[in-house]
């Protein structure tokens, strides 16, 4: 019988409940204090997305060791795609089905369907492409 997940994928798992912990809290408070949705938005995962990369780097991938510019700037670019591209448009494409739910829950559900979606785009670029073995960049042919 084939395991449902990996250890890779399990610590995955426990690094993002840590960072949308930071980030679902941190969003929630911001907007209920007055601050802009966007803003709110922008501010929290900006502070996910530091603790996201200091524990995948060196928990979830276990890629310490040389390349970290390479990682910080693969990294941003990946996460930034998905948390201010692909989770505010999921916010926004799915906010008006959950706008009859209590003030709260109709904030935080469009919130978490757009975390689920940037989440599965998050494992698989991160695995493939920021946190790659250096074994595996080693063999690259080098292009001229």
């Amino acid at each position: 019988m084939k395991k449902l997940l990996s250890a890779q994928q399990l610590r995955f798992g426990l690094v993002g409940v840590g960072n949308t912990l930071v980030d679902l809290v941190g969003y929630t408070v911001l907007f209920a204090l007055g601050t802009p949705l966007v803003i709110a938005n922008l501010i929290s995962t900006t502070m996910g997305m530091a603790l996201s990369f200091t524990l995948n780097r060196s928990f979830t991938f276990r890629a310490a060791g040389g390349g970290v510019a390479r990682q910080v700037v693969l990294f941003v670019l990946v996460t930034g795609i998905g948390l201010w591209v692909i989770q505010p448009l999921v916010i926004l494409l799915t906010r008006d089905a959950f706008a009859g739910l209590p003030e709260t829950l109709a904030i935080a559900v469009p919130k978490f369907a757009g975390i689920c979606v940037a989440l599965v785009w998050n494992y698989v670029l991160y695995s493939k492409l920021v946190f790659r073995p250096a074994e595996e960049l080693a063999k690259e042919p080098v292009h001229d």
